[in-house]
Order: structure tokens, then C-alpha cells, then sequence
């Protein structure tokens, strides 16, 4: 016996497949655009520390 697709079985397919890969690729963004934020902002915070401590005035 020949086993085949149907139309709507293929396209049922498809969108199961097409609604796999945009869930997956949403998540790895969101993921990778986190991690990327968290660097930007650690970097903003030790600039911000630098420059605050060098900026002041020595304690005497």
C-alpha cells in the first residue's frame, strides 16, 4: 500500500512545521536581544562608576 499526502495534510504540515520555527525563533531573539541588554547594561553601569568616582573630589 502507497502511503501520500493529501493537500490538506501537507499543508497541515507545513503549518505545524512553519508554527514550530516561529516559536522557536522568537524565543531564541527574545533570548539573545536579553542577554544583549544585560551586557549593555553592565557596561552603562561600570562607565557610570568610573566616571562618578574619578570625577570626585578626593576625601582628605
Amino acid at each position: 500500500m502507497e502511503k501520500t499526502f493529501t493537500l490538506i495534510q501537507t499543508v497541515a504540515t507545513a503549518g505545524v512545521f512553519s508554527a514550530v520555527s516561529y516559536w522557536y525563533g522568537f524565543m531564541f531573539g527574545r533570548e539573545s536581544a536579553r542577554k544583549e541588554l544585560g551586557d549593555l547594561i553592565e557596561s552603562l553601569r561600570r562607565n557610570n562608576s568610573n566616571s562618578s568616582s574619578s570625577s570626585s573630589p578626593p576625601h582628605s
